[in-house]
């Protein structure tokens, strides 16, 4: 800060000077002490100057005992997943009094590499929310999948250097973590060679293996998902983030490890939060509305949205209402039922009463279009022949990313290949490697995501992001993922060999370049084609939980290009089951 901005500071603190902007007769949330303090908050250049005392400003703005609250701060999202661009996703998640997020691009970076990275960056000059961006740590995310770039250490460093990222996002590979392999630590030492902190990611690991994870400087974990992780974690000294995402939702479990001598170490978080959900039930303001459905003190669950965020993340210039900090603030009127009026950022009025006001513009997204590659791909490469009637399958878990191994009966031909029966809830799954024109295709089996007719192909599959394709049949399974080429990444659901709904994604094959109502218009025609005629489950979610089925990092059994993965022991295992 330049000396006379700090002189001018001192004098509006002071009240020797006017305020830019002065919010009167508020009740003012102080983080700090859980309590409510009554008064102004003067704002000068963007930052707090005062609280609590009477100010004059060049506007007044008279809250009538309103509520004010720091702005709110996601510490791990993916912007990929609202399947918009990160101005959408900006425009989207201001009016509900986010004001800074902590993003992992790892979505696009594992499709485009580190040019997709620069576009994320580019983009997110465009919009008011403040998204500072985590260096993707594990491009691809293990060494059983092809992804469409790989990231080194030797390549993190300039970003790292530069101040382009804050920190590594997550670390999904914890078993080379565990086991100390050289080209993960080589990663996780230039982050602390340079003071940059670790994001985690280590579902159901415990024990010795969580002391290994932990001591190698990861600092957080957001995959929890009984309060028994939470507690493990917490007294190892790791924050946790509590997650409500649109399809994994972990919150309202993970709240009843939350105690007034913990809650410090806890955090809210969406991680991956689609348009769809953001523009009909909200983020932040959400989870805490939750909290408080939980019986949690509304203070304590702003606090876990604010000030805890910010000292998780080391961002002391943010997360309380207090002098010298930056004036992004949300208001209100109920804190039993928070609803954002307004939202304040850089002490600027960007959302009022539901709508996004600054200006804002788009980034140029040629450089991250014509994602989708694939070579020498032929309906035949869709059979699965089996050596017997025993299978394991993918079996879907209803809001989780998790899933478990079903060893299942399945019907064969004279040829010994998968037949589906209508009668029994397994379809088959393919992942189509869709980056380097390699050709691999890997078939496997899908219990309980409930398609009974057609397929439906998209090209989000986390987080290799090839493309993946459950269906009935190999004809539409194969009509799939030729008319994804065709239309550059997406969605496509298919019938009786016609196509009969899709969504396109021209940005990576991962997000659309319309609005964010645009796409949710879309989505919610997809959803429901695909639960309507194709049978899907009501309680899952067509897009988000099939793209999980490839997720090599969360147990228990997954799917890639290469073979069928089981996470807990890190290894590929047969779909057959011998006798």
């Amino acid at each position: 800060m330049e000396k006379n901005k700090l002189t001018q500071l001192i004098n509006v603190a002071a009240g020797r000077k006017p305020a830019d902007l002065v919010l009167k007769n508020g009740k003012i949330v102080d983080v700090y002490q859980g309590s409510i303090l009554h008064g102004d908050v003067a704002i000068i250049d963007g930052k707090i100057a005062g609280i609590g005392e009477t100010y004059e400003g060049k506007e007044i703005v008279d809250l009538n005992g309103k509520y004010i609250a720091p702005g709110f701060i996601d510490p791990h999202i993916h912007v990929e997943s609202s399947y918009v661009t990160p101005e959408e996703f900006g425009r989207l998640l201001v009016p509900h009094g986010t004001t800074t997020v902590m993003a992992d691009p790892h979505e696009i970076v594992n499709v485009a590499g580190l040019k997709g990275l620069d576009y994320m960056i580019e983009a997110a000059k465009n919009i008011a929310l403040d998204i500072q961006y985590m260096m993707p740590s594990c491009v691809p995310a293990t060494n059983m999948e092809n992804a469409g770039a790989v990231i080194t250490a030797s390549d993190m460093v300039a970003p790292l250097e530069e101040g382009k990222v804050a920190g590594l996002a997550e670390f999904m590979d914890f078993p080379s973590v565990i086991q100390a392999k050289d080209s993960v630590l080589d990663k996780i030492l230039v982050a602390r060679k340079l003071n940059k902190r670790i994001d985690g990611h280590s579902p159901m690991v415990g024990g010795k293996e969580l002391n290994a994870y932990i001591a190698a400087g990861i600092e957080n974990d957001h995959e929890c998902s009984t309060m028994e992780e939470l507690q493990a974690r917490i007294s190892r000294g790791m924050y946790v983030f509590l997650r409500e995402g649109s399809v994994t939702q972990n919150l309202r479990t993970l709240l009843e490890g939350v105690t007034p001598q913990n809650a410090r170490r806890c955090v809210l978080c969406g991680d991956d939060v689609q348009a769809k959900t953001i523009l009909e039930k909200g983020h932040l303001d959400n989870s805490i509305r939750i909290c408080v459905e939980e019986n949690i003190d509304p203070i304590l669950a702003i606090q876990m949205a604010t000030i805890n965020t910010a000292e998780c993340c080391q961002l002391h210039d943010r997360g309380a209402v207090a002098p010298g900090l930056k004036a992004d603030l949300v208001v209100f009127s109920d804190l039993e039922n928070l609803v954002v009026e307004q939202t304040y950022i850089d002490g600027k009025l960007v959302a009022d009463q539901g709508k996004y006001v600054a200006p804002y513009t788009k980034a140029d997204i040629s450089v991250v279009q014509s994602s989708v590659h694939i070579g020498n791909f032929s309906k035949e490469k869709l059979r699965l022949k089996l050596n017997s009637n025993r299978a394991r399958a993918i079996g879907v878990i209803q809001t989780e990313a998790l899933t478990n191994e079903a060893i299942v009966e399945v019907e064969l031909d004279e040829a010994g290949e998968f037949v589906y029966n209508p009668e029994k809830p397994v379809a088959k799954i393919a992942v189509v490697e869709r980056h380097h024109n390699t050709g691999n295709v890997f078939v496997g089996l899908l219990k309980d995501y409930g398609i009974q007719k057609g397929a439906i192909g998209i090209s989000i599959a986390h987080d290799s992001h090839n493309l993946i394709v459950t269906g009935t049949n190999d004809d539409d399974m194969a009509v799939a993922i030729e008319t994804l080429k065709k239309q550059d990444g997406g969605v496509v659901l298919v019938e009786g060999g016609k196509v009969i709904g899709s969504m396109a994604l021209p940005v990576a094959g991962l997000m659309s370049n319309l609005s964010g109502e645009e796409v949710v218009v879309e989505q919610s025609k997809v959803n429901k084609v695909a639960r309507e005629v194709l049978g899907v489950a009501e309680d899952v979610d067509p897009i988000m939980t099939l793209g999980f089925m490839s997720l090599a990092v969360i147990p228990t059994l997954k799917i890639t290009d290469l073979g069928l993965v089981d996470v807990t022991n890190f290894e590929f295992v047969p779909v057959s089951v011998e006798e």
